[in-house]
């Protein structure tokens, strides 16, 4: 399976390894991982967008973005990916599937290593943020999520959490750090935004996400930055427009665009140094059109290989 994911073109002699299928490695052992490698794991999950009443289908994005992450050339001479395989949730227990998720994510930050994961529903933020939480429990956490929706929601009483409660759950557990980037007012309710203020969650909307804001984008970006120890970088895909990202659990047809402005502050963000987890939700391949999506969720996690 690994095999048959992990490929590409090869540019002149295989041995210079100038693509990324050629410098991944399939891990099993934690005590590998070196400081600075990039360590992946899929989250091959959507019990959480099931509860959320959202559209089945993002637990089979995670091969189909590594397999359009496969062919990306290699511009770092240290660079090194090391794949530890899916997360899977079985019998709908999410809540366990995330505890595993977690543990995992803390032995790799524990270890030095960039914790990068690819969704799966977006209820992979709560377990990404646990492991995080977990390696580092006495440092200050930032979170940057990068989607349409606060995912505050208070979890329904006989449901549970969900793809959409991640920020609630994470607010419970003391104070929460975070910025969240690309909200739209027609895909959050009042009362969402009452939580957002009530629990302190700083936010930009969608409609101030254009070129002569940056400055004052990258002041609140930088705000949120310097009063933490490490960041934690969250992106659902469903912020994008549906015509550049169709295959997503709740598409947006006013969404943001992968533009100039966009990719200004989504660079800034990965410059800093703070920054040691990345994770990309909200892939739906059985909705994607040309693996539009898919690819564009490998994009925007290769950029953080080329900073």
């Amino acid at each position: 399976m690994f095999q048959d994911t992990w490929k590409g073109r090869l540019d002149g002699e295989e041995l210079l390894f100038h693509r990324i299928f050629q410098r991944v490695k399939e891990e099993h052992n934690y005590d590998q991982i070196v400081a600075d490698d990039f360590v992946l794991h899929g989250f091959a999950v959507d019990e959480g967008v099931r509860r959320n009443k959202g559209r089945q289908g993002a637990k089979d994005a995670p091969d189909v973005i590594r397999k359009n992450m496969s062919n990306f050339p290699v511009i770092r001479p240290d660079f090194s990916l090391l794949d530890f395989g899916n997360v899977t949730c079985e019998d709908g227990d999410l809540e366990s599937t995330q505890n595993s998720l977690a543990k995992n994510v803390s032995k790799v930050l524990l270890k030095g290593g960039k914790s990068l994961v690819l969704g799966g529903g977006h209820e992979v933020t709560y377990a990404h943020y646990l492991g995080v939480k977990t390696a580092f429990p006495e440092q200050k956490i930032g979170i940057i999520n990068i989607d349409a929706h606060f995912d505050n929601r208070q979890p329904e009483e006989g449901v549970g959490p969900s793809s959409g409660t991640g920020f609630w759950q994470i607010a419970q557990e003391g104070q929460i750090n975070s910025l969240h980037i690309g909200i739209q007012r027609n895909s959050n309710t009042l009362k969402l935004f009452d939580t957002a203020h009530q629990y302190g969650m700083k936010y930009i909307l969608a409609d101030e996400l254009f070129f002569e804001n940056l400055p004052s984008i990258y002041q609140r970006i930088d705000e949120l930055t310097e009063s933490v120890d490490f960041i934690y970088l969250t992106i659902c895909m469903d912020v994008f427009n549906a015509s550049i990202a169709p295959g997503v659990s709740a598409s947006a047809y006013n969404g943001i665009f992968a533009d100039t402005p966009f990719m200004h502050l989504y660079r800034h963000i990965l410059k800093n140094k703070k920054l040691i987890a990345l994770d990309a939700a909200e892939v739906n391949p059985s909705l994607d059109i040309q693996e539009r999506t898919a690819r564009l969720a490998a994009c925007l996690v290769n950029e953080w290989f080329m900073i």
